[in-house]
């Protein structure tokens, strides 16, 4: 079933009548290549093309009765043909259609997924410049650590999706391949030439070697990609999910008028487009593993992997697209609060220069492990008892012996952290 949240675009090309659709291009193609090498009579390809017409409802009648949904849909199709049917699926296996047909719908999946990924960059582009100066706190293990922009981590969020477009091309490019070897991967009925003239014509590399199918190694692939896509989202997501908390609430989701944050708390203002996000991540994820567990089959092929693309090709790029647009949706209008952050900063009262005090006193010739001894000591102070960091160096006797006071206020100098800012951007955008 197709999600309701899905892009129009991306649902139609996973129902069933754009599938039989595919299969269908490829029956048509397959006769028409066949009859240009002169293996079957010009006139009956002519005819495919014409009146080669299918019926959902009629193919699902006939599924019913022969519990194979590729003879149905060959004996719809011939219901419209007459004699000329005959040539139709003419040397064929079931999978030389499914196979190829599948590498088409992931090929028009593909290119939606692109398009969400460069339109994520454009924003995140956009946000980044925006508040390449907004200074914050940066954070590690979830401590104050030093100080750095709200543009610098948009930056980062861009430098990732830009290696993800990198990822989805080439997984995409590993599963745009056709076969028409036949039964076990032998051309037994119809020639490597002409499987190379039909992939051409569909504009699908042949796979180099297959068995019935199409190995399954280039689907996990593809698969893992969405799920790094979408593990690269879910990480946008928590990062302002824990910006939005109370006590921090340096950012949040957009709060339409009239949108309610709870049922049974008026002032709520949950962070549940993110939350989505996070939690769908997690079904692409699963998805994952379940395209690892198709790659390995019994022989030439069983059918074990097939049930289970079924779910998870049509869900993984419908949820990808969906989780991009929805990234996209919510850093465009992310509300950022710049104030709040700068507070946030100086919150700690100067803890956050300890790491500067530190090189600096041993820059002056201090021993590094005394240095920091003494910084650290006041550090302690200033946690325990919530003293101005600071003040507390100034008036420490060891610290101030080695630093001047004008050294000492280098060290806490904001400009000074935060003065290669211009260079990482020059590094992540270019000319941008």
């Amino acid at each position: 079933m197709i999600p309701r949240y899905t892009r129009p675009e991306m649902g139609a090309i996973w129902n069933e009548e754009n599938k039989f659709t595919k299969w269908l291009e490829v029956e048509i193609v397959a006769a028409e290549v066949l009859a240009e090498r002169g293996e079957i009579p010009a006139e009956a390809a002519r005819a495919i093309r014409q009146h080669a017409r299918f019926d959902a409802k009629r193919i699902a009648e006939i599924e019913a009765e022969v519990k194979h949904d590729v003879v149905a849909f060959t004996t719809a199709v011939a219901e419209n043909l007459g004699p000329e049917s005959r040539y139709l699926h003419f040397g064929l296996t079931s999978n030389d259609v499914v196979d190829t047909a599948q590498a088409l719908l992931v090929r028009d999946a593909s290119r939606l997924i692109l398009d969400g990924q460069r339109r994520l960059g454009e924003v995140l582009l956009r946000r980044a410049y925006e508040f390449k100066d907004t200074v914050m706190v940066g954070r590690t293990h979830g401590v104050h650590a030093e100080p750095i922009t709200f543009g610098l981590k948009l930056a980062n969020w861009y430098s990732e999706n830009c290696r993800n477009i990198a990822r989805m091309e080439r997984a995409a490019e590993e599963m745009n391949v056709g076969k028409i070897s036949g039964a076990v991967g032998t051309f037994a009925h119809v020639g490597p030439k002409v499987e190379e003239a039909i992939c051409a014509k569909l504009g699908l590399q042949p796979a180099a070697i297959s068995s019935q199918v199409i190995q399954r190694d280039r689907h996990a692939y593809y698969l893992s990609t969405l799920a790094v896509i979408a593990a690269s989202l879910e990480k946008i997501a928590l990062e302002i999910r824990s910006l939005q908390r109370t006590e921090v609430r340096e950012a949040e989701e957009y709060f339409s008028a009239g949108q309610k944050g709870s049922s049974a708390m008026p002032h709520k203002r949950n962070p549940v487009g993110c939350e989505q996000i996070c939690g769908l991540a997690r079904v692409v994820r699963s998805n994952a593993q379940a395209a690892l567990e198709n790659v390995a089959l019994w022989h030439e092929r069983d059918i074990s992997h097939s049930s289970v693309e079924r779910v998870i090709l049509p869900d993984s790029t419908i949820l990808t697209d969906y989780l991009l647009d929805r990234t996209r949706r919510t850093i465009d209008k992310l509300l950022v609060y710049p104030e709040r952050m700068r507070s946030n900063l100086e919150m700690t009262r100067g803890l956050i220069f300890s790491g500067q005090l530190l090189l600096d006193l041993a820059a002056k010739g201090v021993l590094r492990e005394e240095a920091y001894q003494w910084v650290q000591r006041n550090a302690m102070r200033a946690w325990e008892k919530g003293e101005d960091f600071r003040q507390l160096v100034e008036a420490d006797p060891d610290i101030s012996r080695a630093l001047t006071p004008a050294e000492l206020g280098t060290a806490f100098d904001l400009k000074r952290q935060l003065r290669h800012v211009d260079a990482i951007f020059h590094r992540v955008f270019g000319g941008l």
